[in-house]
């Protein structure tokens, strides 16, 4: 097998039919060499996570579905080596897509990709919420040296109206792409990447024993390695690699797609070692709370100081204490999510629980938090004449649920699950006080009693 990089023998790039109700395989293979350095899902080595990595595949439209033609790209390669397409096979551009983000007063853009002229997000700057498919209708074309993804992947085409060289662009910052100054057209990836399932065959046909994955498998640790001949796509778009750990030759593999023979489709049989689906974008998340379902569950009061003074003369005498004290208080909160949730660790949101209190939810890392303050108490500044005054200082700690409704969009669908916010709030602290005059000899003591309110959140 030659290496990446040296001449061996030429892929396939001729036109493939499909067969009655299949989508595998519509419109022109394709042997495609990245330039040097290009950047790419085909990585030897996979990138930091802080650069992510990306993909190339070709779109092709036929009858209202995706079209879309193979290509199979060296990780890396020695010059260029452009595109080989069949002379005399017109195939049809597909049609403009209409607005393909969604935008949202509360939320943003769900989908958008932004495209900078220099490295580093620096020059002049475009936005894109829907396809283009030519950018040089905008005055943007082949100047595109780095990028921002937000949401699903978008692959960039090297030729105007989705044609040429593809590289797919998974979520996140880009400060530089293996091929500045190239891209002329641009297109979002619409297919649900999440639950993505493909299933592989040891021998052509989808025969002989099989295997369902679901997630990203490096076959090398398994008894799977180099003996995939065929495959069926369920759910997702996954990523084919030759080698271990996303190296050497790659393919991409779409939803619905039923390849029946690696040899004469990719030039790829019993060369399968390592596969991944695309991820998809991260949603976005928005939560009411329903005060009007909420729950006091426990209310108690917590004795935090007490303070006694007596005035034995005749005069009357100040508090020792003073006329004021800072307490402690506390609120801590949580946030529960469902049994049922299809969140993944990592995401994050806000609550807006009152206008002072924003609670910032990160799902696996910070689910709770406790806020502490200071709050002054005013107290009796003075003890009259022949007088006991007794000082009981409270704090009211309420523990409450509420149910929470969170809105989920992913990828232009919109999905709702429930949660639940619980607190144990301890902001309420009051103070109580009586006073009683010392009993002169032979009466009865008697004595008054007062409360003072210090306001605060339950």
């Amino acid at each position: 097998m030659q290496s990446p990089g040296t001449e061996g023998p030429q892929l396939p790039w001729h036109l493939k039919l499909p067969e009655p109700g299949s989508r595998a395989h519509l419109g022109v293979s394709e042997a495609v060499r990245p330039a040097p350095g290009a950047g790419g899902l085909c990585g030897a080595v996979p990138p930091p996570p802080s650069v992510p990595s990306s993909g190339t595949d070709s779109l092709q439209q036929h009858h209202g579905h995706p079209r879309r033609s193979r290509s199979i790209l060296p990780c890396s390669g020695v010059g260029d080596v452009p595109t080989k397409r069949d002379e005399g096979v017109q195939v049809p551009p597909p049609p403009a897509r209409a607005f393909l983000g969604r935008r949202d007063g509360a939320r943003g853009t769900m989908n958008r990709i932004t495209v900078y002229e220099r490295a580093n997000f620096e020059g002049l700057s475009r936005e894109f919420t829907c396809d283009v498919p030519d950018l040089h209708e905008l005055d943007f074309g082949n100047c595109i040296a780095s990028l921002k993804v937000v949401g699903q992947p978008w692959i960039a085409y090297t030729e105007p109206k989705y044609e040429g060289e593809p590289h797919a662009f998974e979520e996140g910052e880009y400060p530089s792409v293996g091929r500045p100054n190239s891209f002329s057209a641009l297109r979002l990836v619409h297919d649900d990447l999440g639950d993505p399932q493909i299933t592989l065959y040891e021998r052509p046909n989808f025969q002989g024993a099989c295997k369902v994955v679901t997630e990203e498998t490096n076959l090398a640790y398994g008894y799977f390695n180099d003996r995939v001949a065929s495959h069926v796509v369920q759910r997702g778009v996954w990523l084919l690699y030759q080698h271990p750990g996303r190296g050497g030759w790659h393919c991409l593999a779409w939803p619905g797609e039923r390849l029946a023979d690696y040899k004469p489709e990719l030039n790829f049989q019993a060369r399968l070692s390592h596969l991944r689906p695309l991820r998809p974008g991260r949603p976005l998340v928005s939560a009411r709370l329903l005060w009007e379902q909420k729950r006091v569950e426990a209310e108690r009061e917590v004795l935090v100081d007490e303070i006694v003074g007596v005035n034995e003369t005749a005069a009357e005498q100040a508090l020792a204490a003073g006329s004021t004290r800072e307490y402690s208080t506390t609120l801590w909160q949580s946030f529960h999510f469902s049994n049922a949730t299809s969140l993944k660790a990592g995401l994050s949101f806000t609550l807006a629980v009152e206008a002072s209190n924003v609670f910032t939810v990160q799902k696996g890392r910070s689910e709770s938090s406790t806020r502490r303050e200071r709050v002054e108490v005013q107290l009796p500044a003075k003890i009259p004449p022949r007088t006991a005054l007794s000082i009981r200082v409270l704090r009211k700690e309420v523990t409450l649920s509420v149910p929470v409704l969170l809105t989920v969009t992913q990828n232009e669908a919109v999905r709702t699950e429930l949660g639940e916010y619980r607190s144990v709030s301890g902001t309420n602290i009051s103070a109580h006080f009586s006073m009683k005059p010392l009993p002169a000899a032979g009466t009865e003591p008697g004595g008054a009693a007062g409360t003072e309110q210090v306001p605060g959140g339950c």
